[in-house]
Parts: structure tokens; sequence; C-alpha cells
């Protein structure tokens, strides 16, 4: 038996397992957009991350050209662009590139969190300080520029023409895993993305603040607005929990500062104490972990409890071959059109 049909996409963070190299990792993230195009998945999201050993997607906006290069229907895109580090104009001239090479395919979404540590962010934009406090600004110049609607009265960049000019515009999304997000995304009438997989408990409230705020803007008169959560699915219950063992002690890492590779899924607990163990377990419980019909059922629910109708799924396992029979399983049991 399997779920009522549900709208699922992917956030692909680039991740790395040990003994791996790095730009295997980036090929393989290729690799995963065609497969998902092939399952059916609606968008095909990648991050920004910088300085981590664990997820090397560091520059988005050249490996979604690629993923758009690679791929025919499947939407292609940001989640996200870490705007504090980039001039908005430069942003907007990327993605109105990124339009032209695969038009009504591209979603520029972006965030306001740096993505690295203090030195790196630095290292990135030297003169960024106040780039936190002008994103809502920003992100509404480059909601302007990437579709041809004017900037403010007044902009000091009001008579720049922006390149190249395309029919369609990217999708602009704003991500976020406060209400922050939810917040900035409600007022400038743009479709937002609750970060679960980072704040498990948020995804409620956030998405009730984007409903109750929301300022219908022109190309979204309703809110939109979805979720991504960690989701892992194997043929048992019993080798989904063996598989999460590897995203576990990511995130254990995480906690203590560590950016290490993705461990082997049998090694990554062996000498863990009590308190990591029950730490793993209350990971394990929160995530959406199981058996495919388990998982897609727990995403359905999910679904219905937030009034959405799309879930992006982040899925790490330490061999390719586990994330490509979770995608093929959640296909299955969520109902999916094969492409």
């Amino acid at each position: 038996m399997t779920a009522p049909a549900l709208r699922l996409s992917v956030l692909d963070q680039s991740p790395v397992s040990r003994g791996m190299g790095e730009d295997v990792a980036i090929r393989q993230t290729i690799e995963m957009a065609r497969q998902c195009e092939a399952l059916g998945y609606s968008r095909f999201w990648v991050s920004e991350h910088h300085g981590s050993e664990t997820i090397v997607g560091s520059a988005p906006e050249i490996l979604v050209a690629a993923l758009a290069a690679n791929t025919r229907r499947i939407r292609v895109g940001t989640a996200g662009v870490l705007l504090p580090h980039y001039s908005p104009l430069k942003v907007a001239e990327q993605f109105r590139v990124l339009e032209a090479i695969a038009p009504g395919r591209i979603d520029l979404g972006m965030g306001r969190a740096p993505g690295t540590e203090g030195r790196m962010a630095h290292a990135l934009n030297p003169s960024g300080d106040d780039a936190v406090r002008h994103f809502p600004a920003n992100v509404r110049d480059i909601v302007a520029w990437t579709s041809d609607a004017p900037l403010v009265e007044g902009h000091p960049f009001a008579a720049l023409r922006v390149t190249p000019r395309t029919p369609g515009a990217p999708q602009v999304w704003l991500l976020g895993s406060s209400d922050y997000g939810a917040q900035v995304a409600a007022y400038l009438g743009l479709p937002f993305c609750f970060a679960a997989f980072i704040n498990e408990r948020g995804a409620e409230a956030a998405l009730a603040t984007h409903r109750q705020l929301y300022r219908p803007s022109e190309r979204w008169p309703t809110p939109v607005a979805t979720v991504c959560v960690f989701a892992l699915a194997a043929d048992t219950r019993d080798e989904a929990r063996r598989l999460f063992a590897t995203r576990a002690r990511s995130r254990l890492n995480r906690d203590l500062g560590i950016r290490a590779p993705l461990a082997p899924p049998d090694e990554a607990l062996a000498g863990a104490g009590p308190a990591e163990l029950a730490r793993a377990d209350q990971l394990m419980a929160e995530a959406i972990c199981g058996d495919g019909e388990t998982c897609a059922r727990r995403l359905g629910a999910l679904a219905a409890r937030l009034g959405i109708d799309e879930v992006v799924v982040l899925t790490h396992a330490y061999a390719i071959e586990d994330r490509k029979r979770s995608f093929q399983l959640l296909a299955q049991h969520c109902g999916l059109a094969a492409g």
C-alpha cells in the first residue's frame, strides 16, 4: 500500500565520505540530480558551505549550471546562496544567466547565514559587516533585478540595465531555520522553505508566521511554503537504522565543532559512550528514517500537519548506492511519476 501522492524535492549538500576525493562529491551531486529527475522529483537544490570537510558545495551558482546542463525537466537551484557574502547585483546577473541556460527551471533560494566560521566569512566578504542588516533590502533588489521590476523609488542604481534579459525569471525563495526568514519572506511576498533538518521543532510556528504576515505579491498572490527534512529510507527498518549511524556521527561531530568526512555506518558509533548513543537515538527518532512505506507515511503526515503539498528531503549516507536506494524507495512509496 502506498501513501497519497506528495510532491518531493531534494536538497543535496555534496557530502564527502571518508576516503573519497572532494571532487568526487561534486560529480556525485550531478549524478544524483539525473537520478532524481528520472524518479519524478520536482526540484533539486544544492547548498552553500565553506571550509567544511563534510559538505563541499561551496559555489552553488556554478553547480546549478552543471545541473541544468545535465537535466531536462527537473527544477534546479540553490538552498541557498548565502547572500551576506555577495553583491546583490552580481547574484541577480548570475541567476539571469542560469535562467537563460534553463528557462523556467531555475530556483534562487537565499539565506542570511554565514555557512562557515568567522574568519572564512570575513575572507569571503571583508567589507560585509552590515550585510546581515541589509539582508531584506538586498533580497528586495534581487527580486527586482531578476524580474525586470522597478527598484524602489530613489534607489541609487535604478538606471542600471541588468543582463541578460530573459522572457521569464527565476523563482526566488527565502530559506531559514527561524521565524526571521519567514517574516522577511512574508513581507516581500516570497515563497519560504524552513530548514527542519537544522531546527526540528520550529517548522509549524515559522510556517504559521509566514501565512499570518503574508503580503501578496504579483507573482505569488497566496503564500507558498515547504520544509526541508532529513529522510533516509532503506529496504528494512534495521538497515535504515544501521545506515543512520553515519548521519548520527556527523551530527555529534558538528556539535563538537568537528567537520569530518562521513564515517562508514559500521564504524560511526564504535566507541561511543552512553550519552552519545542516547543522542544518536534521539536524532534517529526525530529524523524520517525507516523502510520506504514508513518514511512515505511520515512525510505525508508531516505535509498534512503543516498544510503543504511539497517536502524537500536531505539524505546523507556513506555510500552513494544507499542514497540512491533511499530516493528510489521514497519516490515509489510517495507515488512519484517517473519521467
